[in-house]
């Protein structure tokens, strides 16, 4: 008699990306309502790179550098598009905006957030990737 019928030695009994994704994104939502930067761009970032973990464990992709270019890119682009939407895309004024958040009202803040999120998605899976390429050149 099987102690767990049903299951075999080829699939893992549990997968720890779920409570990840989880998390991440329940940080990224209390740090983009609440107005917390750090939190709402920590939040992100672990929901993006979970997202993109569940994705390669599940063989939905074969890297995972694409997913996280590809979460990222959206993520920038929201962000970028909001913060240019709101306040334009001079140069001083975006340097104003990230000197003082408060005093662009609610959204530009929080788009912000979004935004360097993104960039930084893209900056890991693009790095990683070209990494990748290098060494398999070699």
């Amino acid at each position: 008699m099987e102690e767990e019928p049903g299951l075999s030695d080829q699939y893992r009994k549990a997968s720890p990306w779920p409570m990840f994704v989880a998390l991440g994104f329940v940080l990224s939502e209390v740090g983009i309502i609440v107005g917390i930067f750090s939190i709402a761009v920590g939040g992100l970032l672990l929901f993006g790179g979970s997202v993109a973990g569940i994705l390669k464990e599940s063989a939905y992709v074969e890297t995972l550098w694409g997913s996280l270019l590809a979460f990222g890119g959206v993520l920038a682009a929201i962000g970028v598009g909001v913060v240019a939407w709101r306040v334009g895309v001079d140069p001083g004024v975006l340097v104003d905006v990230i000197a003082t958040p408060g005093d662009f009202g609610l959204l530009v803040p929080r788009a912000l957030a979004v935004a360097v999120a993104g960039i930084i998605l893209l900056a890991a899976g693009g790095t990683v990737q070209a990494l990748e390429r290098n060494v398999d050149a070699r």
